[in-house]
């Protein structure tokens, strides 16, 4: 390659990255503090928190969507430890009070909710999402919300052919093959980022993160379900996040 057409490659290199940089990955050091939601990570987002090369992509995303009528809001983005400490509290107290047994309780909390210390949310990737610009359900974050004549059916149809485009892609499928949690079609994850901090993740000994805290339920965490745990819900995920 000469020169001239080296430097023709490099230029359009760098106007790709700088207009889509979904397409560049990102490869930001993160540490075992941040991966475990105890950090303090660098934020950006109006009525979201997430960090900025998913921010400025969660943003393209939003003004293509709303040219075709479609207005993505955010229900949840960064959650810390403590954020997801109360939610695990919140529940499993809920649980016990109608006398489940510990490790029930806890197998039925994970059905949709992470154990602290162990969510995507910690990480400023990942994204909750509905559509703000129709009559609101009830229940904003239940699966027949995005499907038939749900209130984000159209959402649903949207990102199913955009996201990819902009770097966000679906965790947790509606696969009858996969194990942990059960489907989300609201939980997007910005990819260029999520992949590398994930990787990271799988280096720490989170059965010994996990008995260290003062977690409610924490005689029922065995190593044997701690494997599951991250085998299924963890790591059974949409394999492109992988």
């Amino acid at each position: 390659m000469n020169r001239k057409n080296l430097i023709t490659c490099l230029i359009l290199a760098l106007v790709t990255f700088t207009v889509f940089p979904q397409f560049a990955f990102y490869q930001y050091s993160i540490s075992a503090d941040e991966l475990m939601g105890k950090g303090t990570p660098q934020l950006f987002g109006e009525q979201y928190k997430l960090r900025e090369a998913a921010h400025l992509a969660f943003k393209k995303m939003q003004a293509a969507a709303a040219k075709d009528g479609i207005s993505i809001g955010a229900v949840s983005s960064y959650r810390n430890f403590n954020h997801q400490k109360r939610i695990w509290e919140r529940k499993f107290k809920r649980n016990k009070a109608k006398g489940l047994s510990d490790s029930i309780n806890i197998r039925k909390i994970i059905e949709y909710s992470t154990i602290l210390g162990t969510s995507r949310h910690h990480w400023g990737t990942d994204i909750d999402i509905y559509q703000t610009n129709v009559k609101q359900p009830k229940q904003i974050l239940v699966p027949e919300n995005f499907h038939g004549n749900g209130a984000y059916c159209k959402l649903k149809e949207w990102m199913d052919k955009n996201a990819n485009t902009y770097g966000f892609y679906l965790v947790y499928t509606d696969n009858a093959n996969r194990k942990g949690f059960k489907y989300e079609p609201w939980h997007y994850s910005y990819k260029p980022l999520s992949v590398s901090y994930l990787k990271t993740y799988r280096t720490l000994n989170i059965s010994d993160i996990l008995q260290s805290e003062d977690l409610l339920g924490i005689d029922a965490f065995t190593k044997s379900f701690i494997n599951q745990y991250i085998n299924q819900n963890i790591l059974d995920i949409n394999p492109e996040l992988l």
